[in-house]
């Protein structure tokens, strides 16, 4: 780990996976943009970069930081129970899969709780689901998560290149399944039974609530099954369903300026996707 700078890694992993899922959109769409991505792409953006100075700013160690902190200091489970001893692959295993539930648990608490949802629905009033849609979150939420998962980091003891892992394929399974990418529905069918895949994470996207109140995972699948929130298919299709909160937030989400202001207005009538009854 010595010889690897987190940060360079991180940052090359990130270029090549947009690059590569910016050209699949490109080649093999899914669905019709509804708006075109000079309409919405400098918005995400500009939220991405913000994101990342504040991060940078307020958490300048990271996630790695802290998991090579616990380390020297023996400080979390893991490292009480001396992982060191055990097969290398089986802590980090471990640690993986732990970092992983924790974040699908993150992201249903966004849903349920409604200080949550107002920061949250931010993501979800994108009009579109691609690329960009992977790294439109409010600063506030940034800031959250990186709170939540450091303390998952630290209680744990992750082994370094546990988290370093984690972070660079979060953050690309992040990209992967927002994508506007058409799958084979064979391979998508064969994926989805590990990972989640564009489909499955676009229904959580749809503007029908009991749709949006499914399929939570970021990365592996295999939370939603456990906790019965998953959703194989959207009720109206892919092509027919509709993306969004409501046609005036996507609008609005257009915008960088109302994007930040969203969580300090009055919660929208769906505050959280509990029910069809919302709508």
């Amino acid at each position: 780990m010595n010889d690897i700078d987190p940060g360079t890694l991180r940052l090359l992993f990130f270029g090549g996976i947009f690059v590569t899922m910016a050209a699949i959109e490109l080649l093999l769409p899914r669905r019709d943009l509804s708006v075109g991505r000079l309409s919405r792409w400098p918005t995400n953006w500009a939220i991405v970069i913000l994101d990342a100075l504040l991060v940078r700013l307020l958490f300048p160690i990271g996630g790695v930081g802290l998991a090579l902190w616990a380390s020297e200091n023996g400080f979390g489970l893991l490292n009480l129970l001396d992982w060191q001893n055990w097969t290398g692959a089986l802590a980090g295993v471990a640690a993986f899969l732990v970092l992983d539930f924790a974040v699908w648990f993150q992201h249903l608490a966004a849903h349920k709780i409604p200080v949550l949802w107002r920061i949250h629905q931010v993501h979800h009033a994108d009009g579109d689901v691609d690329v960009t849609t992977a790294l439109r979150f409010h600063p506030i939420e940034i800031l959250l998560s990186f709170l939540w998962k450091g303390l998952v980091i630290l209680g744990l003891g992750a082994p370094v290149e546990a988290v370093l892992v984690f972070e660079i394929v979060l953050n690309g399974a992040a990209m992967f399944n927002h994508a506007n990418a058409a799958l084979p529905q064979w391979l998508d069918r064969g994926l989805r039974l590990v990972i989640v895949t564009p489909d499955m994470h676009r229904v959580h996207h749809s503007a029908k609530p009991s749709e949006t109140d499914s399929n939570y995972g970021f990365n592996l699948a295999i939370w939603d099954r456990i906790f019965r929130t998953y959703t194989a298919q959207p009720e109206k299709g892919h092509l027919g369903m509709t993306i969004g909160l409501s046609e005036d937030m996507s609008r609005g989400a257009r915008r960088l300026s109302w994007s930040l202001v969203l969580p300090f207005r009055p919660l929208a009538t769906r505050r959280g996707p509990a029910s069809d009854a919302d709508q």
